[in-house]
């Protein structure tokens, strides 16, 4: 019963995941419509690439026993190239500055992995240790990814504006870190439940965040475009009556030289 649970809840727990990688599909493709990054940020997707490698690796026979973290692979697997499609997208829209800051990111990134898979596979020769070191450092890496929408929640607040925090990846991130959390806490994980315990909460604070603020533009939103409306209406008036003192005054003059 408690292994059905368990794989119950990774099933469900990868679909989540596969939704919350997937979720910025929509953001890239308005950033290959447009030719431009905007004001999106390539932190997450970098961050998120090292999780997904490193929680890969984690989950495979090298460094866990046997295919007891199976679920991990699958997910972390698929995620793995989905980010890197959207870092690669990314670098290529962007400024040559941008482009500049994502190498600057990208590169020790893959650095601190290769490393991480090295070591861990010719300086430690058991799993426990390997699991240790490898699940730290995927900690530390997981807790920096769901921090990392912190910067666009401040954004978010100080602009009063959601556009550049898609709500499917919000959605998807709750989910995704409410399941993970369930699947640690089964499998007695803190490597993989840890992360979530920061993840959940942060995955809720931008719900709240897309209530409060998407609620607020779409009452504001008609308000403006009535504004305008009623600003062109009253032009579009002015000149009306303009007109028509126009065609009075000639009426008039051609009444008078009549009469004369």
């Amino acid at each position: 019963m408690a292994e059905t649970l368990r794989m119950g809840v990774a099933v469900i727990g990868n679909v989540a995941s596969v939704s919350l990688y997937a979720a910025p599909i929509t953001t890239f493709k308005r950033v290959i419509k447009k030719k431009s990054t905007e004001e999106f940020s390539c932190i997450p997707y970098i961050i998120g690439l090292l999780n997904c490698l490193l929680f890969t690796w984690y989950g495979l026979p090298v460094v866990s026993y046997k295919w007891e973290n199976f679920p991990l692979v699958t997910v972390n697997g698929v995620g793995i190239l989905l980010e890197l499609s959207y870092v690669l997208i990314y670098f290529f829209y962007a400024s040559a500055k941008g482009k500049g800051r994502v190498a600057m990111i990208t590169i020790p990134v893959l650095i601190v992995f290769c490393i991480t898979a090295l070591v861990s596979t010719f300086a430690l020769h058991d799993n426990p240790h390997r699991k240790l070191l490898v699940g730290s450092i995927g900690l530390v890496v997981s807790v920096t990814m769901y921090g990392s929408p912190l910067v666009v929640m401040k954004k978010v607040i100080k602009t009063k504006s959601v556009e550049f925090m898609p709500l499917p990846l919000s959605v998807a991130s709750f989910f995704a870190a409410s399941l993970w959390l369930t699947y640690g806490i089964l499998i007695r994980d803190i490597f993989v439940g840890g992360p979530n315990v920061i993840g959940l909460p942060l995955g809720i604070l931008q719900l709240v965040l897309h209530c409060k603020y998407r609620k607020k533009s779409v009452v504001e939103g008609p308000n403006k475009g009535d504004m305008e409306k009623g600003n062109l209406e009253k032009v579009e008036m002015e000149k009306v009556n303009l007109e028509m003192e126009d065609v009075e005054k000639i009426v008039t003059i051609i009444h008078k030289n009549g009469s004369s």
